[in-house]
């Protein structure tokens, strides 16, 4: 299969293996730039501690044992030695180079410096420093070097001369490079390998979720979306899954607006054109008939215009496109005036209405709003309220939990448990005996809940089948 070279997978191996050799390169780079001059020095210094050492065993302990200890030093570094005095004899000798030591070489192997050694210490007296020189030698064909210092000595003065090589550093940087590289291949492969497993298995996930996304974007709500082992595709898979549940609602919830809307719009529309066709064909004539089907006409244009308003009310609400305008309002005057704004209804639906409520109850709120969760709660419970049954509508301050609350309880059929959660979305087809009422369009209580969410307010429901429902809206207390 070709690959993705846009695809994370892709591009994450690259990054991992690019930054993988990029840091070896670097590394070898360092290495090879540093390791010999590094060695170089090393061995250097080394040479010149040897001179050191050597000068204080032949100047400060000019015996055997200090003959001795400069011949020790000689072998245990692989050096060869020679000193000579101020009239150019030669006073020390030491050798463990045997015929690679360049002081028992022929002139014409000898570099060129130090053909004339006579000449050569008469430049570091003059100088006054220390002599080193690096050569490839023509017997051995190695790295060679020769230091050379002054030793005062109490008696006179010496000049020591230092030969050593400096192969086996070199040799050690041969080896270092070719491992290097064979290093670097194998850091290369593994580094492939180890970017190819650890992309796999960062991007499955994603893989996975985006052909779940590839059947919701089909409406197909089954997607379902797993994270994987990363906290952050966990959390993404998390949302995914919640979105998907809710646009699984959003769906049942549209497919029933749609079709209540159509059942409800229906229901008017047809009796409109039945009773105007009933006014062009036989009451046209005649007042008292005309007059009763016009009065169907308009009251029917008033329900479609009622539901018409609910439906732009909940979606301005749900969509956070609406004002609020607080003020103090007393709940129990707006209470008892909505009350009797509903008397006629309340009267028609044969219900007893118990009203307990205090003397005055100020709160912080939209009056408009408030009023609108009253209405609702207090039709809702009429209308599923059974004739000669009582409905109850209460007020109180609830001072443990700092809010004003409002109860509208109703002796009606209830609500099963499995409908709770869902009596709050709009158009919701609850078993609940429903008839039509041209009070109500049946948007009720999504409307209470979208106030209560843009107010910050509380809200349930408590109801058993068949035992009635206790509606409730909690105000949070706060002064104006």
């Amino acid at each position: 299969m070709k690959p993705d070279l846009h695809g994370i997978r892709f591009r994450f191996w690259l990054a991992f293996f690019t930054a993988a050799v990029g840091i070896v390169l670097s590394l070898g780079i360092l290495q090879i730039g540093f390791i010999g001059p590094y060695y170089r020095n090393a061995k250097m210094r080394a040479i010149h501690n040897i001179a050191d050492d050597i000068a204080d065993y032949l100047s400060v302990n000019a015996n055997d044992d200090g003959i001795g200890r400069a011949v020790t030093e000689t072998i245990n570094n692989d050096a060869c030695v020679v000193m000579y005095n101020t009239r150019g004899k030669v006073i020390f000798q030491a050798d463990s180079l045997g015929v690679g030591c360049i002081f028992n070489a022929s002139e014409s192997r000898k570099p060129s410096q130090l053909h004339d050694m006579d000449e050569l210490r008469q430049e570091m007296e003059l100088s006054g420093t220390d002599y080193s020189l690096t050569f490839v030698s023509d017997i051995t064909n190695e790295q060679m070097m020769v230091y050379g210092t002054k030793v005062n000595a109490p008696l006179s003065t010496y000049y020591l001369f230092v030969n050593s090589s400096l192969d086996p550093v070199y040799a050690a940087y041969s080896v270092f490079l070719s491992q290097y590289f064979i290093f670097t291949i194998i850091v290369m492969i593994f580094a492939s390998a180890f970017a190819y497993f650890y992309s796999r298995k960062i991007t499955k996930p994603i893989v996975n979720m985006q052909k779940e996304a590839g059947k919701l974007a089909k409406a197909d709500y089954s997607a379902r979306f797993d994270g994987g082992s990363f906290t952050e595709t966990r959390q993404l898979a998390s949302t995914l899954n919640k979105a998907t549940n809710q646009l699984q609602k959003i769906d049942t919830l549209r497919r029933d607006l749609i079709a209540n809307l159509s059942h409800d719009i229906r229901t008017p529309l047809t009796d409109i054109r039945a009773y105007a066709e009933m006014i062009r064909d036989i009451s046209g004539d005649k007042p008292e008939k005309r007059e009763k089907h016009l009065n169907v006409i308009i009251r029917e244009t008033e329900y479609m215009s009622m539901l018409i308003s609910d439906m732009n009310q909940l979606t301005a609400m749900q969509s956070g496109n609406i004002e609020i305008h607080e003020e103090e309002v007393d709940l129990c005057a707006k209470i008892n005036e909505i009350i009797e704004l509903n008397r006629t209804m309340i009267h028609n639906a044969g219900v007893i209405l118990h009203v307990d409520l205090p003397e005055s109850l100020y709160v912080v709120t939209d009056d408009i709003k408030i009023a609108r969760v009253i209405q609702n709660y207090l039709s809702n419970a009429i209308k599923h309220t059974p004739s000669g049954n009582a409905v109850t509508i209460r007020a109180f301050a609830s001072r443990t939990k700092h809010v004003i609350r409002i109860e509208v309880e109703d002796q009606g059929e209830g609500i099963k448990e499995e409908e709770l959660p869902y009596i709050w979305d709009r158009y919701y087809k609850s078993s609940r005996t429903f008839r039509r009422n041209m009070n109500s369009t049946g948007l009720g209580l999504a409307i209470v809940k979208s106030i209560a969410e843009t107010l910050g307010c509380g809200y349930g429901v408590v109801s058993s089948e068949n035992r009635g429902s206790l509606f409730y809206f909690e105000i949070p207390e706060k002064q104006k």
